[in-house]
Order: structure tokens, then sequence, then C-alpha cells
């Protein structure tokens, strides 16, 4: 009596089938590895620019009347906020609300800078408002892949847009500014702009308060 089994043939069909299921199989998990890599790439960028803006959001919301000194140390008062077009600095203003869970000896008036270098929107603050002679800023990295910043003022004068500040003399018959005023003078507004390589165009208005 003969045993039954497999024939050659039979073996080698069963091998092609297995194969080809793998190869499937495997095509499959490759591509879902593939993208939930890029979706976790996604998250995180979409996180980056969600808690950059929100940095920003709540800087401008903590505008200060406050004059500071000049952060090169030269110990001249500078502008409350001054925005001009020197090196890489977009703005540099005071806040307030300065966070201090930890109950450090400080105030919670801060000096802050942002510049745009390299690509990135960078944020610089100094340990005190006043930074001493050759203080160096701590910085932080708020947006990466950005190809433009603009910062806009809404002059309270004029109700028009400049990309400078403070307005030196008001437009009309207003007489020229004070010291006193041209130092701690805000803006009604500050429109914030932001161009992303791969979310292109973000534009925010924040209202300063009075």
């Amino acid at each position: 009596m003969r045993r039954a089994g497999f024939t050659l043939i039979e073996v080698v069909v069963a091998l092609f089938i297995a194969a080809i299921m793998f190869s499937i199989g495997y095509r499959a998990l490759n591509q879902a590895m593939i993208e939930r890599d890029a979706l976790a790439t996604a998250q995180d960028r979409v996180t980056e620019i969600q808690r950059g803006m929100r940095v920003v959001a709540q800087d401008f919301a903590q505008l200060a009347p406050r004059a500071a000194r000049d952060t090169q140390g030269t110990g001249d008062l500078q502008p409350a906020i001054v925005a001009t077009a020197r090196d890489n600095t977009l703005v540099t203003f005071s806040r307030n609300g300065w966070s201090n869970p930890a109950g450090i000896q400080r105030p919670a008036e801060q000096r802050v800078r942002y510049r745009f270098t390299e690509g990135t929107l960078v944020r610089d603050h100094w340990l005190s408002l006043d930074p001493a002679l050759n203080s160096e800023p701590r910085q932080r990295v708020l947006l990466t892949r950005v190809t433009s910043v603009e910062v806009r003022f809404l002059d309270p004068v004029t109700r028009t847009w400049r990309n400078d500040w403070p307005a030196r003399v008001a437009n009309g018959p207003v007489s020229p500014l004070t010291v006193d005023e041209l130092l701690l003078a805000r803006p009604l507004a500050i429109e914030f702009t932001v161009v992303l390589e791969d979310w292109g165009r973000v534009t925010r208005i924040f209202e300063v308060p009075t």
C-alpha cells in the first residue's frame, strides 16, 4: 500500500503562494510604518507651530509700558517696544506676567527680543529687565522652517500700520512725542505674520492692552 504525500509540484506551488502572501504582508506592514512615521512628524510640526504662536500671543498680551536699559550696555534707556531694521532683530519689548513657579527672587517683568535667523524664529529673554553689561540672553527656538517674518504696528494717532516703532513724530497737526511718551508709547495692535515652508502664511493680530 502506497503512502499519500505531496508531490514536488504541490510543494513548489505552496511555497510560491506563501512567498506571495509574505510579500503582500510585508508591503502592508512597511506602508503602515511609513504612514505612522509621517503622521508622527506632521503631529510634531503642528504642535511646534501651535506652541510657538501661543508663546507669541502670551508675550504680546502682556506688553508693559516699561522702558529698559540698552542691552548693548550703553546705559541708555530704550523704549518699552522698539522695532528697527538692525541685524536680525524683529522687535524688542518689555512684558509683565513672567511666571515664577519656583519662587525665585526676581521681578515678574521681562525683557524679550524676537529674531529671525537662518530660517528660524528665535525668542530671547534676559534674566533682568535692565540687562547688565555683557549679559547674555536665554534663547529659545519657537519656529523652524520659516521663510520670512514681518511685524507691523497700528499707530494710535494715524490709524495706519507701520513697520518701525516707536513713531518718533506724529503726522498732521499733532505735536512730536515727548521723551517720556516716546519711551512708553504702545501701538493699538500688533500684526504678526510668519511664512512657513510647509504651512504658508500665518497672520495673527493682537490687540495691545491699555
